[in-house]
């Protein structure tokens, strides 16, 4: 195997992230965190917009990231959690 051949970890989890089921568990996975540190929700949404966006979605995914708005998705999770509820991210029908 040549290094032009060689995979990363992250090459195997976003091939994984094509399919919408996977996707879909990896982002509640990561809204379940007890303790999230900020920057896991826009590491996750970014490897979910390379395997199933594109350039608008991870332009998306950029601005935010840097506008702290995982924070308040953090908020709402853990709000939700307060009262017996979750958030979660399913796969829309098709």
């Amino acid at each position: 195997m040549s290094m032009g051949q060689i995979k990363t970890h992250e090459d195997f989890l976003i091939e994984s992230l094509k399919d919408p089921e996977e996707a879909a568990a990896y982002v509640s996975a990561v809204l379940e965190e007890e303790k999230p540190e900020i920057d896991l929700l826009p590491l996750c949404l970014g490897h979910v917009a390379i395997a199933l966006g594109n350039d608008g979605d991870r332009a998306l995914v950029k601005d935010f990231g840097a506008s702290g708005k995982s924070q308040a998705v953090y908020e709402l999770a853990a709000w939700l959690n307060s009262l017996g509820l979750r958030l979660v991210v399913t796969v829309k029908p098709s």
